[in-house]
């Protein structure tokens, strides 16, 4: 095998075990959420993986990585999907915790704010309870 080669296979398998092992997340879930919803934000979050995985290139907007993170907001378009959305992304960062900082910050990164923090300590369930309450 060449050295390049090598060098491809290298750099990819770990990017690919990341897609493989998020993908897979969603068929451990049996909470209120369809699969089809974890798999559609796992996709999105696999989008990211070079940065995920190896914390760089950091993603801009623009980027492909960007463009999936401003999907996900575009899924999260009310307080139920908030919630599904929130639901998905606790998983990945608890199945993947030590590329959970690496996670919450994609939004940020690429000037997307999805509602709510990114972070373990985040309880979905009251993710915009109150606006809901008024009327949002």
């Amino acid at each position: 095998m060449s050295e390049k080669i090598r060098e491809m296979v290298r750099i990819s398998y770990p990017a690919a075990a990341f897609a493989i092992g998020a993908a897979a997340i969603f068929f451990s879930r049996f909470l209120a959420v369809s699969a089809a919803d974890c798999a559609t934000v796992t996709e999105l979050v696999t989008a990211c993986s070079s940065f995920v995985t190896y914390g760089s290139p950091d993603p801009f907007p623009g980027s492909p990585c960007c463009a999936a993170m401003m999907s996900l907001n575009n899924l999260a378009d009310s307080g139920e999907n908030r919630r599904d959305v929130c639901r998905c992304l606790m998983d990945l960062i608890t199945a993947y915790n030590h590329h959970a900082t690496a996670i919450a910050t994609l939004p940020g990164f690429c000037g997307v704010s999805l509602g709510f923090t990114i972070d373990p300590n985040t309880d979905c369930e009251y993710i915009d309870q109150y606006a809901e309450i008024k009327g949002r």
